[in-house]
């Protein structure tokens, strides 16, 4: 829920959602590769030197939106 509350903002960078989280790098790693195989999540990779690869939401991941934003509503009022 966490990476997908990240990926609400738009598309980014893995350094940069892994920045962002307290998780390491290597278990956010396993998360995008588990989102993506689910279609939550999807892999864009940008032909530049060096290459950039960027993480977001696909329709499947964006419609997730309403029910992560009660979470975090839940959160802020009993937390």
């Amino acid at each position: 829920t966490l990476i997908i509350y990240q990926l609400l903002d738009g598309p980014q960078r893995f350094n940069a959602i892994e920045a962002a989280l307290p998780i390491s790098g290597r278990l956010l790693s396993e998360r995008l590769k588990e989102l993506e195989k689910e279609a939550i999540v999807q892999r864009q990779i940008f032909s530049e030197v060096p290459v950039r690869v960027e993480y977001s939401l696909t329709e499947k991941g964006r419609a997730l939106e309403p029910t992560v934003r009660e979470i975090q509503n839940w959160a802020q009022n009993w937390l």
